[in-house]
């Protein structure tokens, strides 16, 4: 049901710096950090394949990126072929629908495509604090789902919620796929979103908006104008035409094309 037998684990290690022997919380941490966030085939006016073959080509040959879907059906095979037992499910963020995929792995929160947000893994534990990266994120439990919250200077901010036993089946995150990569109100059907977290220090491009935080500072605001080297900075290189395609929409500096 989930193509767990089609992942190609050799490719899948050689993309992240990672092995077969690495622990849960290494291969979350290598795979953040290795794969970027990003939404790009949406802005070239596409519906992502959910299909594990056309992930991997994505991912590990061509050494993109993408968003949750991609992130987790990948990730997720590759642990159950590792012989982890994984229950894939679904989230709300913030108050949106319920569209996000994560998953629960060994009574953890195993998220490795919210973006620029978690490094390691949470355990489901009530009140639980994890360092991410140097940002400090909370699981609490609110009846019968659990809420994953971020520290800021003005509290914790809810991030996202889910409830741990509602099981989801390959043809829910097709329908969320398609909503998110379509409808007028996702956030990532209008503008170009790529985020990268490494240690220390989380980058976003949204739009034309290029933010650098490091932890415990303020974030640092610019305005691409070159959006070929700001994506290479990302670690995302694009064909010219496709190049060309994104920095033509609206909310992209048409200064940013090559």
């Amino acid at each position: 049901m989930w193509q767990t037998e089609r992942v190609d684990l050799d490719a899948y290690f050689a993309r992240i710096g990672a092995s077969a022997s690495s622990s849960l919380a290494e291969l979350h941490e290598a795979h953040v950090r290795a794969i970027p966030f990003e939404n790009i085939d949406v802005m070239l006016g596409l519906v992502p394949s959910l299909d594990l073959g056309d992930i991997q080509d994505k991912m590990l040959r061509r050494r993109r990126g993408g968003y949750c879907y991609e992130h987790q059906l990948l990730f997720t095979a590759v642990l159950e072929r590792l012989g982890y037992a994984v229950a894939r499910r679904m989230s709300r963020v913030m108050t949106g629908p319920r569209t996000h995929m994560m998953s629960i792995v060994d009574d953890h929160l195993v998220d490795v495509g919210f973006g620029a947000g978690m490094l390691h893994p949470m355990p489901l534990a009530d009140g639980a604090v994890v360092d991410q990266a140097g940002w400090s994120h909370r699981l609490r439990r609110e009846g019968g789902r659990w809420v994953l919250e971020k520290e800021s200077a003005d509290g914790w901010q809810l991030q996202h919620a889910f409830e741990p036993d509602v099981d989801q089946q390959p043809v829910d995150y097709l329908a969320a796929n398609h909503y998110v990569a379509t409808h007028e109100r996702s956030p990532f059907s209008r503008q170009l979103v790529v985020m990268r977290l490494e240690p220390g220090v989380s980058r976003r491009l949204v739009g034309s908006r290029f933010t650098v935080e490091h932890a415990g500072s303020e974030p640092e605001n610019s305005q691409v104008k070159n959006l070929a080297k700001t994506l290479e900075s990302l670690d995302i290189t694009l064909t010219a035409r496709d190049l060309g395609h994104i920095g033509s929409l609206p909310g992209t500096s048409p200064g940013a094309r090559t």
